[in-house]
């Protein structure tokens, strides 16, 4: 049986549209054999994670991203990944399910801040994302765990991020590049930040579409991206070699 991973996607879809560009481009293919093999759930239907976690809905998305668990282990996945920062609310309820590694994005967005930006030199980390996602905690407790101190937006400044995320990319899927780069400028310069975490992935499709490479940015999703092709090229490379010769 081949390797092959699942992606739990959908939340949102041009989110999902955009990782697996990522995934596709890093994957350096010549033909369509070099192309890695991957299964996408682009599950719609789960409920606004955000809106669960602060109390504003009662429509659990844990359900929903569960099915598509036990569907992708079934499948025979060899991992899983989870394209969706603040579905990591639920990352521990939905590794219990499966004997499948999810991978985990923060911690691996994260460990890669780590590389590029120590502590020693870029103290200070400003996170964008959603609401719910800071309220969660799942990148807070990470960043201060590796020594960094963690900068949330305030109030004025998230507004705005929400904006970037539900109307922009969600809403209208109509990217502003001045509007992306004024809120990002105003995290690392109005808030002091060294370091700023791209913590959705909406925030990352303007990323894709804006890079902006002179500033220090992590990426969450370019980052999962980067991980899935080398997980997912180890494991065809493992099994290329265990394959007897005829």
């Amino acid at each position: 049986m081949r390797n092959f991973f699942a992606v739990l996607g959908g939340m949102g879809t041009l989110a999902t549209e955009s990782y697996v560009r990522l995934v596709d481009k890093a994957t350096h293919a010549h033909q369509d054999q070099d192309f890695l093999d991957y299964v996408v759930f682009n599950d719609s239907s789960v409920p606004d994670r955000t809106q669960f976690i602060l109390g504003e809905s009662t429509d659990d998305p844990f359900d929903y991203i569960a099915d598509d668990v036990r569907q992708a282990t079934a499948m025979g996945a060899s991992f899983i990944t989870l394209p969706c920062n603040t579905a990591h609310h639920f990352f521990d309820r939905l590794q219990a399910l499966t004997p499948v590694p999810i991978v985990h994005m923060p911690q691996e967005a994260v460990a890669e801040m780590q590389r590029r930006y120590p502590v020693q030199t870029h103290p200070r980390v400003g996170f964008m994302g959603t609401e719910g996602s800071l309220n969660s905690g799942i990148y807070r407790e990470r960043v201060e765990a590796a020594g960094y101190e963690f900068e949330e937006p305030g109030d004025e400044l998230q507004q705005e991020i929400s904006y970037l995320i539900y109307h922009d990319v969600k809403d209208t899927g109509v990217l502003e590049r001045d509007r992306y780069e004024a809120t990002l400028k105003s995290m690392l310069e109005g808030h002091h930040c060294d370091v700023v975490i791209l913590g959705c992935t909406e925030l990352s499709v303007f990323n894709e579409a804006f890079p902006m490479p002179d500033l220090p940015i992590i990426d969450a999703q370019e980052i999962l991206a980067y991980d899935t092709v080398a997980r997912a090229k180890a494991l065809r490379s493992a099994a290329s070699s265990a394959t007897p010769r005829q």
